[in-house]
């Protein structure tokens, strides 16, 4: 049986997933791709720490010549995270002709361009299934099991830990502080917990897939974004009683030629599938042209989901290596679509405002979202003559423009103490 070497990038959560699955699971691994897979050098940082797993000395390296200069080494697997020392790591390994494997979906939506220009160049393979959504397949799905449809949209629960939070605020009623808190403690969160709940990794898993469903190079910076810091337990409740649930969602979707790429917290129906994804699980929901509507569901993140999706694309690679052509890559040469300004996107809003209980303010509001081209749904009012007092206005379908404009006018009323949040509603209706 023909050996295969095999070098890792890094040895945390992901690396040790990696190379547990590859060493549990050998006999199946050769079954799929016909050879062995020997994890053969480990590139660390400190080679003498202390470590759950027990590893041969002469494979753990803090040196990465050690595996760049070794032509034995055929494939590299980048799980170090970042973006300019792995941008700078993969580039080089690309030069010396080795197939790239990577998790790292901040390094692809912002270089991804770049380095797959990089590996076409060189003829070798660059697959990257673990960096969008852990262990479930949906790099593969877009790529392979559904080239035969025109993909319409994208709507995923693609970001963990704000998943966990928000589904603790929803069911135990508490603050987005105590449940952050909560989140850190038990690992969901970082100590610094901006790339989560600031919307970042989930709008850099937005420029992967959208980027393989629309054919075209999204760059990062189109995404629009926002976090869930904003998000009260009030609005929670306030969405339950009008039957919704507040996800962050990253929203992807295709109209007459142009993109919508979005990243922001969103009232969805508690009767649409994604609306029951709790805790830290992930989900994608896809529309097809032919094939209609699908949902992805899983782990999407943790040591055995990513690695199951890293060790994929390993096997992945060893059987499509001679092939010329990998679906699981997209062309460098894609066209590129336009895409939307947030302005001209089209929803329906929630706004919770904060007012002096007032006579005549309810009507000045109602009209300054009129004269801007705002139609209200629904207005609710809580309390009475008290400071200050909940107003909640639902809007009919309008552009973003047309609500950031109205709201402009609403803060400079005397009477209105505090626009509190702005949140949009998703319900596949347009």
């Amino acid at each position: 049986m023909k050996k295969v070497k095999v070098a890792l990038l890094g040895f945390g959560t992901v690396g040790t997933g990696t190379w547990q699955i590859i060493n549990d699971n050998r006999e199946e691994i050769v079954k799929h791709c016909g050879y062995e897979i020997e994890i053969s050098k480990i590139l660390v940082q400190d080679t003498t720490k202390k470590r759950n797993i027990d590893i041969p000395e002469d494979v753990l390296t803090s040196n990465f010549d050690d595996i760049v200069n070794d032509e034995e080494i055929e494939m590299v697997v980048e799980l170090m995270g970042g973006i300019d020392q792995a941008k700078e790591y993969i580039l080089e390994a690309i030069k010396r002709k080795k197939h790239i494997v990577t998790a790292n979906k901040a390094l692809i939506a912002n270089f991804g361009k770049e380095i797959i220009e990089a590996a076409e160049q060189e003829d070798v393979k660059f697959f990257y299934e673990a960096s969008v959504c852990g262990g479930i397949p949906i790099i593969h799905s877009i790529k392979e099991s559904l080239t035969g449809n025109k993909i319409q949209e994208i709507i995923g629960i693609v970001n963990g830990t704000t998943n966990f939070i928000l589904t603790k605020m929803t069911k135990e009623k508490a603050s987005f502080k105590d449940v952050l808190k909560e989140a850190q403690d038990l690992g969901y969160a970082e100590a610094d917990p901006t790339a989560d709940i600031e919307g970042y990794d989930a709008a850099h898993k937005l420029t992967i897939l959208a980027s393989l469903a629309f054919n075209t190079p999204v760059i990062f910076d189109e995404v629009y974004r926002e976090g869930i810091s904003r998000i009260d337990k009030i609005d929670i409740e306030y969405a339950e009683q009008m039957g919704y649930i507040i996800k962050l969602l990253a929203i992807a979707k295709e109209k007459e030629g142009e993109l919508e790429l979005r990243v922001h917290p969103t009232f969805i129906s508690k009767y649409h599938p994604l609306a029951s994804v709790n805790d830290s699980f992930n989900a994608v929901f896809l529309k097809g042209n032919a094939v209609g509507e699908l949902m992805f569901y899983g782990r999407g993140a943790g040591d055995l989901p990513t690695g199951s999706a890293v060790v994929g694309d390993i096997v992945s690679i060893l059987k499509n290596r001679y092939n010329p052509y990998s679906l699981t890559q997209f062309n460098s040469n894609m066209p590129n679509k336009k895409v939307k300004h947030m302005d001209d996107v089209t929803c329906e809003y929630y706004v919770r405002l904060m007012v002096d209980d007032q006579p005549g303010v309810l009507g000045k509001i109602a009209s300054c979202f009129g004269k801007n081209g705002v139609s209200l749904s629904s207005v609710i009012q809580k309390g009475e003559n008290v400071r200050p007092v909940a107003l909640v206005f639902v809007t009919h379908y309008t552009t973003e423009g047309n609500v950031q404009k109205a709201m402009e006018e609403i803060r400079r009323m005397p009477d209105v103490i505090e626009v509190a949040n702005i949140i949009r509603l998703e319900n596949g209706k347009k």
